[in-house]
């Protein structure tokens, strides 16, 4: 496989995330997750089977995408990303980062993203059209993320949580918001039968404490299936439910616009190889 190049930059407003026990309970994932703010992403290397991390690689610098023995850490909070999930060919694209702002006085970190996308899908859908063509040239193409988000993919993204005192309602309340702005957006208003069947996987008695992983997986056929920390907890077949929730991370409002950006360098790296 090729090697990827990812870009890292620092958020410098609040280098160290605040204790959950330096402030009264509250849920704040309703609105982090509708909010639009670049946040900053620095990343090195760990091996998603050894759960020693290795020693971290420079800042900048390239990775195999098909190297499983090399990974990604977000620098300020430890979040560690495997370089490939569920399948080998289920690769890394890019991290980013979700935060609170209180008052704007400070921030709490909400939680830590990861986009995957199966390298032999993005060949397959993408190669002939956008191969040729530079990475400065993909920078800001829409027809780029439109094609990402239309086609069979296999997508997914890894949320990883950070805030100790986020709560399932908090998680099911944001992506009502959110997910349903995005059904409106591609599929009218004729949703809400199918934003609640997804809504409702995300249910009271499932506990999410700091470090639980949610999986949201785009497979083939546009099945979006779900799971939290391993466990799945539903799947629905529906092409505008998949489009809308890939389109929170990498569509043309994305939550984190680095993110998106490190995300088209990636892809257009690995489609050059």
């Amino acid at each position: 496989m090729g090697s990827v190049r990812f870009s890292f930059s620092f958020w410098n407003n609040n280098p160290k995330p605040p204790s959950p026990h330096s402030s009264r309970p509250f849920s704040p994932f309703a609105v982090a997750v509708g909010l639009t703010a670049g946040a900053a992403t620095a990343f090195t290397v760990l091996t998603s089977s050894n759960p020693n991390p290795l020693k971290p690689i420079p800042l900048f610098g390239s990775i195999t995408m098909a190297d499983n023995s090399l990974p990604a850490t977000q620098s300020n909070n430890g979040s560690s990303f495997p370089s490939s999930i569920l399948t080998d060919s289920l690769n890394l694209l890019g991290i980013g980062f979700r935060r609170k702002s209180i008052f704007g006085l400070k921030t709490i970190d909400i939680y830590a993203f990861g986009v995957y996308a199966d390298n032999n899908d993005i060949k397959n859908y993408l190669a002939e059209k956008y191969g040729a063509v530079s990475a400065s040239e993909l920078k800001g193409n829409k027809e780029l993320t439109e094609d990402l988000l239309e086609n069979d993919i296999s997508m997914t993204i890894r949320l990883q949580i950070v805030y100790g005192k986020l709560s399932i309602r908090s998680v099911r309340n944001a992506f009502e918001e959110s997910v349903g702005t995005r059904l409106k957006k591609y599929g009218g208003s004729d949703n809400k039968e199918l934003l609640q069947r997804f809504t409702s996987m995300f249910k009271d008695d499932i506990k999410i404490p700091s470090g639980s992983v949610i999986h949201l997986s785009r497979e083939k056929g546009h099945v979006l299936r779900t799971s939290i920390d391993g466990q799945e907890v539903g799947s629905i077949q529906s092409k505008v439910l998949c489009k809308s929730i890939l389109d929170l991370y990498v569509g043309e409002d994305p939550f984190d616009k680095k993110a998106k950006e490190d995300i088209v360098l990636n892809l257009a790296s690995h489609l050059q190889n």
